[in-house]
């Protein structure tokens, strides 16, 4: 039933489809990127589903400790995530790029390179968070009842990286072939196993902490095994095959020229956020906790913009591929408008919502209480966050990565480590501490934009 509404929705955007790739060179844009889209929004939100399950699951059965210890460590887990989504949408740009080209030789090289640098990255994430997490859980000041916790949990979790490496390389090649319907069933699949999970280790067994973490690495471990199997039986140019694995050096150095500042844009926002959690673990245990709650609207909404973003990169990276610059400015701004629009309705629809949604996580009325005071506030303004993601993906899909990231880190990591150690440390209040996310988007985004504008104008006179 899904895959024939699906290819239907594809038909009516006019995409022609050989096998399950497509062609986004050609047809309507506006329905194009959005029906594209949509399968990406659901993989979205269930990649985040491990973790958000974790805390729902911790914070019902558990109590207001256990979902402090877990939550405690949400930003530190979206710090590596994060790298790796961004490292799969440099590999996106690059598979795509080839594929609008029809170059079906530096295709099979760029996909078959693209897997052994994810597969390193992933191992030496995995070997580099398993030796900081005492020390970073220790330096954000993590209350001293949530430590042991929080360490416990982020141990099992970070032995999952690799396989969370793997899955966002075969999301992004199947995505850069415009077939968004495998990795969507593949999450589908490992979220309902990981809830189910969640829910025999903490309510049946009761192993607390350890449950939840056990049940998001299994989890991840299968959709990343589903995503290769899918790869290596596939019957497209870029289909894994083992005997093809082979780092070629120039491949490899185009894919991390695009994937490191991607890897590094994702994670500079986590690494902003680890400073907002520092001034944030200066307040009571409660307030931390509604604050973890409340958070997960922050997933929701993100990764559902998200979904336009890589949309973006796909549709840009082909068409900047075979030449066809009015369609890379139609797609920057079709794409731009939808994630901007998702983010404003889904967020206020959050916002408006509040207790109901508090109530998925905790059952204590200060916890919700707390947590309901960060949705209002950020909740009307999560569409805002576009100009900066939107205009970075538009400009990684040209090809130009070190100069957005660039930008972004002084925009919005600098920034707001400097927000918390002067306007924070002024008024050392809750509105001083969410209010810097608003104004870092405004700045960041602006400077984004300029630099785009001027990519775009390098990029189409050298296609004419």
């Amino acid at each position: 039933m899904l895959r024939s509404v699906l290819q239907s929705a594809l038909l009516r955007a006019s995409l022609p489809m050989k096998g399950d790739a497509q062609n986004l060179t050609e047809g309507s844009l506006h329905y194009g990127i959005f029906f594209f889209s949509l399968p990406l929004i659901f993989s979205n939100l269930l990649q985040i589903l491990f973790n958000v399950s974790d805390i729902a699951v911790v914070g019902r059965f558990s109590g207001s400790i256990a979902l402090g210890a877990v939550g405690s460590t949400t930003t530190v887990v979206a710090l590596f995530t994060g790298f790796l989504i961004g490292v799969g949408s440099g590999v996106n740009v690059i598979v795509a790029r080839y594929m609008g080209q029809r170059n079906q030789e530096e295709l099979q090289e760029s996909v078959h390179t693209a897997f052994l640098v994810c597969a390193g990255v992933g191992l030496l994430l995995c070997l580099f968070g398993e030796g900081i997490v005492s020390g970073l859980l220790t330096l954000l000041k993590t209350k001293e009842e949530l430590l042991p916790g929080a360490v416990c949990y982020l141990r099992i979790y970070f032995l999952g990286i690799p396989a969370l490496a793997l899955f966002n390389f075969g999301n992004a090649v199947f995505s850069a072939a415009g077939d968004t319907k495998k990795p969507l069933l593949f999450l589908t699949a490992s979220g309902v196993l990981n809830v189910l999970l969640n829910l025999f280790f903490v309510v049946g067994l009761h192993f607390d902490v350890e449950g939840v973490a056990i049940a998001s690495v299994t989890a991840q471990y299968v959709s990343a095994l589903l995503v290769l199997l899918s790869l290596r039986h596939a019957k497209e140019a870029y289909a894994l095959h083992g005997s093809c694995l082979k780092l070629h050096r120039g491949k490899a150095a185009l894919i991390l020229s695009i994937s490191m500042p991607a890897g590094l844009q994702n994670a500079a926002f986590q690494l902003a956020n680890l400073f907002v959690q520092y001034g944030l673990n200066s307040f009571p245990a409660i307030v931390v906790s509604g604050h973890v709650a409340a958070q997960n609207a922050d997933a929701l909404v993100y990764d559902t913009m998200a979904a336009f973003y890589t949309a973006c990169g796909s549709f840009i990276g082909q068409n900047y591929g075979a030449g066809q610059m009015d369609r890379v400015w139609k797609t920057y701004r079709i794409s731009l408008l939808y994630a901007f629009l998702a983010g404003t309705l889904l967020g206020s629809g959050i916002a408006l919502f509040g207790e109901s949604f508090m109530r998925l996580f905790t059952t204590d009325p200060e916890v919700i209480h707390a947590g309901l005071f960060r949705l209002h506030i950020m909740g009307f303004f999560y569409g805002c966050s576009a100009i900066v993601d939107g205009n970075l993906a538009a400009s990684r899909a040209l090809g130009k990565g070190a100069v957005p990231t660039a930008i972004l880190l002084l925009g919005v990591c600098l920034f707001r480590i400097l927000w918390i150690f002067t306007v924070f440390a002024y008024f050392k209040t809750l509105l001083s501490l969410y209010l810097l996310f608003m104004v870092s988007w405004g700045i960041t985004g602006i400077a984004e934009y300029a630099y785009f504008r001027k990519a775009y104008g390098e990029a189409a006179g050298r296609v004419a």
